[in-house]
């Protein structure tokens, strides 16, 4: 049996072989062994503090990337309202700089005398609110049909309204030409609203807004009683607020700029819009580079205010559309 006995009251405790050193000496190798804890978590911290200062180093460099496209993009505007606020001399001089050193509105002045400006105004509102009406109702209409009702033909219906899409507008600008003749529509107002009151996009952008509503709520609705029409006003229409706001900036958009077809439709002065009186202007005013700043900027402003008050319901429109 192994002699275990106790230390007397005057005898020390001498470490044994196993905790013995080569040299007769205690092993205190497991000291050490106890701060590799700590060093380990130094190195955690510090892969971290890496990890924080990459993140942060991409951030700054993402924001400074976006900080420099948008300059790039607001520089043509910003430089408008330069020219525009600039004198004759100092545009003609040679010596203009990022500002002017007066400011004048006298070319504003000069194209509000010159031209009918508020007339032109006036007819750019009405045609593009009236267009973009037209267009949201037909796209909301369309689109709900093309998304949630099943009829034979919907996909090769869906399919050829967005080919036309590969058509150029110069191509059938003769036979719009000659249809709006024949229906005695040219020169007027409707001649320029009709042929764009209709856009092969605006249905298709509709048409996915709406697929993502549930289908569920529709076949509730229809269950109780609903019509297609109850349902589109009652259900759809509340859930397609920023599709709406969308639609109609998109084709306000367009049609506040369109030049081409507005210039062929009307012939007289008092029915022109802002794009074509910019035409007449740059004809009379050909090196007055401030009057014709002057004027684009009477033509631009409007659309980018328009834009930054529905700025959120046009990128909900296309976040919820699956627009990427």
């Amino acid at each position: 049996m192994t002699d275990i006995s106790m230390p007397g009251a005057g005898q020390a405790v001498r470490p044994t072989g196993a905790s013995r050193s080569g040299h007769g000496q205690a092993d205190f190798s497991g000291a050490g062994e106890r701060t590799a804890p700590a060093d380990v978590m130094s190195d955690t911290d510090r892969g971290r503090a890496r990890k924080r200062n990459r993140a942060r180093a991409g951030l700054v460099a993402r924001l400074l990337g976006a900080m420099a496209i948008c300059g790039v993009l607001l520089f043509p505007l910003y430089w408008m309202v330069v020219v525009a606020l600039s004198t004759r001399a100092e545009l003609l001089g040679g010596s203009l700089r990022l500002w002017p050193r007066e400011l004048t509105f006298a070319n504003f002045e000069r194209v509000l005398d010159s031209f009918p400006v508020g007339t032109w105004v006036g007819n750019s509102v009405a045609i593009s609110l009236v267009t973009s009406s037209i267009t949201v109702v037909f796209s909301l209409l369309a689109g709900y049909a093309f998304a949630h009702l099943r009829f034979r033909g919907s996909n090769l219906l869906f399919l050829l309204a967005l080919s036309t899409l590969m058509i150029p507008v110069q191509v059938i600008m003769v036979s719009l030409f000659r249809l709006v003749t024949f229906l005695e529509l040219y020169g007027t107002y409707w001649a320029v609203i009709l042929p764009t009151a209709a856009s092969a996009f605006g249905v298709f952008l509709a048409r996915q807004f709406m697929l993502a509503i549930p289908r569920d709520l529709i076949e509730a609705a229809r269950i109780d009683g609903a019509g297609h029409l109850r349902v589109f006003t009652l259900i759809v229409l509340p859930l397609s607020k920023p599709l709406i706001a969308v639609l109609f900036f998109m084709s306000l958009l367009s049609s506040w700029n369109d030049f081409a077809w507005p210039l062929i439709a009307l012939k007289e002065n008092e029915l022109f819009t802002l794009p074509i009186g910019l035409l007449y202007l740059q004809g009379q005013f050909g090196s007055d580079y401030g009057a014709t700043m002057a004027f684009a900027l009477i033509n631009v402003v409007p659309m980018v205010l328009l834009f930054l008050v529905f700025q959120r319901y046009f990128v909900q429109g296309f976040a919820r559309s699956g627009i990427r």
